[in-house]
This record gives structure tokens, sequence and C-alpha cells, in this order.
């Protein structure tokens, strides 16, 4: 299938424009023309191959939202015309035991990306930021027609990244927690956190953010850099969300859990975070990490948005932005998340 993008070649080279063949779809695939793709930190650190193993070309992109134009004959909950979705994944076994209870990210064989992957055929997936997608009916999603479809595109990433944690551990009324970092991922954990009835607090390094997260939700916000103003929440959060994908000092969140309290990691900071016993030990708390959440999960965290009036802050921009948007991400320059328009995608 014929595909029109913007792709990396090299770790060091600008993504340009790119014609690139997808496979055929089959009987259970979905075609989706892809409206708009949200720009995700991960997106950045794998074109520039931050982390390892990056595979080129790159089509880089997996917030995607469009609309159907083909389904295969087997496929049951799409029709051509409808809104759709594609996040994270596109592939999974389908047979382990994490797929099977609805946790395919956790797929023991291995989850395939949408982009910077090789599928169980052994070919490469290419990601959102080009003009089509196909994809197993599996790993689609349905789309309200209610919501600003450009905002809804995070919601496929930076939502259901602060999703999942915030449901696994049952964050609610009468719960105290905590938001680390106020970008892309941060500012949905807020959304939720607050929807979810939660007394949330937001930490941030910059105070030029305190107006902008009461506005989304925070009951209170707290400068990390400020040790007075960490030190009066000493021992007292049920649960901690870190947003943050630079290098920060864990354990000073850490010291804030109340006894059996959880921080979760969905940063990705480039460097190993060096943890100190003494903190886990005190108050017997528990630092765990968290990934996307399955496709049923999924579908519940848009569904909520669509009821709920939920969407991403963003930015449109044209794909003539490109460049400049990689390096506004990088200076947390955004508010917050940025999503390109597929309409200023031309060959």
């Amino acid at each position: 299938m014929k595909s029109f993008g913007y792709a990396a070649q090299s770790k060091t080279s600008p993504l340009t424009p790119f014609h690139f063949d997808r496979r055929e779809p089959g009987p259970t695939d979905v075609v989706v023309a892809i409206d708009y793709c949200g720009i995700c930190h991960s997106d950045i650190h794998q074109a520039r191959d931050e982390w390892g193993g990056s595979i080129y070309p790159m089509v880089p992109g997996h917030e995607i939202v469009g609309r159907v134009t083909a389904v295969g004959s087997d496929v049951k909950k799409f029709k051509v015309g409808d809104l759709a979705g594609v996040g994270v994944t596109v592939q999974t076994c389908m047979a382990c035991d994490n797929c099977k209870s609805g946790n395919e990210p956790y797929c023991t064989k291995g989850m395939v990306g949408t982009y910077n992957a090789k599928d169980y055929d052994g070919n490469p997936t290419y990601g959102g930021y080009a003009d089509n997608i196909v994809a197993p009916e599996h790993y689609v999603h349905s789309i309200s027609p209610k919501l600003n479809l450009a905002a809804v595109a995070p919601l496929l990433c930076a939502g259901i990244t602060t999703w999942s944690p915030l449901k696994h551990w049952n964050v609610g009324p009468n719960k105290k927690v905590g938001i680390v970092g106020l970008g892309g991922l941060g500012h949905m954990g807020l959304k939720f956190a607050h929807s979810l009835g939660a007394y949330t607090v937001q930490f941030t390094t910059s105070e030029s953010k305190t107006n902008d997260a009461l506005k989304l939700g925070a009951n209170e916000v707290v400068i990390s850099k400020d040790p007075e103003n960490m030190a009066k929440h000493t021992g007292s959060f049920d649960f901690i969300l870190d947003c943050v994908s630079a290098p920060h000092d864990i354990n000073a969140y850490l010291n804030l859990l109340k006894l059996d309290g959880t921080l979760c990691l969905v940063g990705l900071p480039e460097q190993p975070m060096l943890t100190s016993p003494f903190a886990l030990i005190t108050n017997r708390r528990s630092f765990s990490g968290s990934m996307i959440g399955g496709m049923k999960e999924t579908q519940e965290m848009l569904d909520y948005c669509a009821a709920k009036n939920i969407v991403s802050d963003i930015e449109l921009i044209s794909y003539a932005q490109l460049p400049e948007a990689y390096e506004r991400v990088l200076k947390s320059d955004v508010k917050y998340r940025f999503v390109l328009d597929g309409k200023t995608l031309t060959a």
C-alpha cells in the first residue's frame, strides 16, 4: 500500500519527505487516512537513536486520529467513514496470559510498536507522520466526534500512559496524589487525577507554570526546587506519578510517600535513576513503572474523555514546522503537546 510521510534517514538527519510502502491490508485490518498525529518526546528519542536500536528509515508517530478508508472482510467494529485512532501498539501475540488479561503492551512475546519496530514477519513498522496507516482491528480505537479531534490525538499515548497507572493504583476520592512535571504527560495526569476526585498536587520546577496548573485542576502547586516547600509534604502522599523525562532526584519524591505509598515512573530519562534504599524502606514505599494501557483500557479512557470533555492542550502545527517543534519539545516550550495537521502533508 503506497504511503507518504516524513522520515528520519539516520540519527543525525532531519525528518524529510519520504515515499514508502506499507503492507497490504488483510481480512482483519483497518486502513485509516490520518488527519492528525501528535508529537511525543519518545519520537525524538527514537529518531535520534538516544535509546539505541533505532531502525532507519523511521517514520515516527503513535498518536493517530483519522477516518477509516477501507476495512477487511472480517472487521466487525468499523466501517468506511468512521473516526478511528491508533496508538502505540499494532501487534501482540494474543496468546500469553498478559494479552489474555487485556495487558497487551506487556506481551511476553513482545509488543510490536507502531513505528521503529518489526512485526512478527520481520517487516518494519512505520508510524503516523504520514497520510495513512494499516493496523489490525484489535489495535484500532473508536473516536467520539464530540471532541476536538486534533486534541484527541495525544490521548492515544500521553492520555493512556497517565490514565493506566492512575486506574491501576485506584486513584480517586480521599487520595492525595502528586503529579511530577507539567508537560505532555504531566498535564494529562493532572487532568485525570483531578477528574477522578483525588486531591491533586502539581510539582514543577517552573514558577511560571503555577497558574496553568491551577487552571488544569491542581488543588496545590509545589515548586520542587524549594526544599522547604517540599519538606511540608514529607510522608503524606498515597501516590505520585512521575512524568519527567529529564534526569532528576527521584529520592526527593520517594520521601513524600506515606506508609505503603507508591511512586510510579512514566517519564523516560536517558540516564539510570539512583534510588536510596532508605527512601524505600522508610514507610514501606514502592517505586514502580508503567507503560501504556491495554486495548480495552485505552477505549475506556477515550470513552471517559468523551463523557467528561477531556482532551489534551495542544498547538496544531504544519509539517513544515517539524524541526522547530522538535527543538521546542526539548526546551519544554509547548503547552502541552504538538499535533501535526495532516492537511499540510503534501508530496
